[in-house]
């Protein structure tokens, strides 16, 4: 009996024994497994860290400019609007005053010409969402385009005119208010903003071109568009022959006179690699000689 219970309590003391080795065994593992925790943790932080600073440092570094070279075109937003950016019935090439300009100016930067047409109401979205890099297409300086964009010097000056049918024309002679008149506009351009104060009730369209339809159509009073556009589709010879216009518009019903410009992304660099471009375009008689092409010698800019 007395060496039945020896073993028991010499069994008990081993087994003892062994639990408290295995306990002490296992403490070191886990502090080691907490130290590399958190040392990861650690250099898990310091390369977000890392890579938060690099992103900040890339975004105020970012180049608009070096962006459009790296991928290899420049996306002009327009619409179609002659005598700055249409194409020739049967061709599928973009021409005019802007157009032509705008495959020189991607010519300079090393890069090719892309043209995308859009709807002007979304212009600033558009650009801001790079799926367009500038917006040149006859486009105003107006105070909404200016606080939203980076635009470049003025290169044309324009006036809005009203137009109508010539048999109608002497129904608007004297008037300085559009009141109770239809009068289309293209959606959110300057002529819109034009026949809005002078009271007109107005007819969004897409575009200049098709404001000029609803009138030939009957189904608008009168357009207020762009002089440009009016002397390069207006009257004897042209689309619309039976429609006219008139010069002294602006005089006669406060309608004002504006300047173009193109625009490009808020805080571009591109801005002042057009300023430079056109400068030396001016100088070298490029300008004159594309705006003579299309009608435009008196009214671009060459000072």
């Amino acid at each position: 009996m007395k060496k039945l219970l020896a073993l028991l309590l010499a069994l008990m003391m081993v087994l003892s024994l062994g639990a408290c080795g295995s306990k002490d065994t296992q403490e070191p593992a886990a502090d080691d497994s907490t130290a590399e925790t958190g040392d990861t943790a650690e250099n898990t932080d310091a390369a977000a860290g890392d890579d938060a600073a690099a992103g900040e440092t890339g975004d105020a570094d970012a180049s608009d400019l070096q962006y459009i070279k790296d991928k290899g075109t420049l996306v002009v937003g327009m619409t179609n609007f002659a005598p700055m950016d249409y194409k020739e019935e049967g061709s599928d090439e973009w021409i005019g005053f802007d157009a032509d300009m705008a495959k020189k100016f991607a010519e300079s930067l090393g890069v090719e010409v892309q043209f995308q047409e859009i709807t002007w109401d979304y212009k600033i979205m558009e650009l801001d969402n790079k799926s367009i890099d500038c917006v040149w297409n006859g486009m105003t300086l107006t105070d909404d385009v200016t606080s939203a964009m980076s635009t470049s010097e003025p290169y044309c000056l324009n006036a809005q005119v009203l137009v109508t049918k010539a048999d109608k024309a002497a129904d608007f002679e004297g008037l300085t208010s559009l009141e109770g008149y239809t009068v289309a506009v293209e959606s959110g351009s300057a002529g819109e903003a034009a026949a809005q104060a002078l009271g007109a009730a107005t007819v969004p369209v897409q575009a200049q071109s098709n404001a000029l339809m609803e009138v030939a159509a009957g189904t608008s009073d009168a357009a207020v568009i762009d002089l440009l556009m009016a002397g390069a589709m207006v009257g004897e010879g042209t689309s619309y022959a039976d429609l006219t216009y008139s010069l002294n518009l602006n005089e006669a019903q406060g309608l004002e006179s504006e300047e173009y410009g193109v625009g490009f992304r808020k805080g571009s660099d591109v801005t002042e690699a057009f300023n430079t471009f056109w400068a030396e375009q001016v100088a070298n008689g490029t300008v004159l000689e594309v705006a003579t092409t299309y009608g435009l010698q008196e009214s671009v800019i060459l000072e």
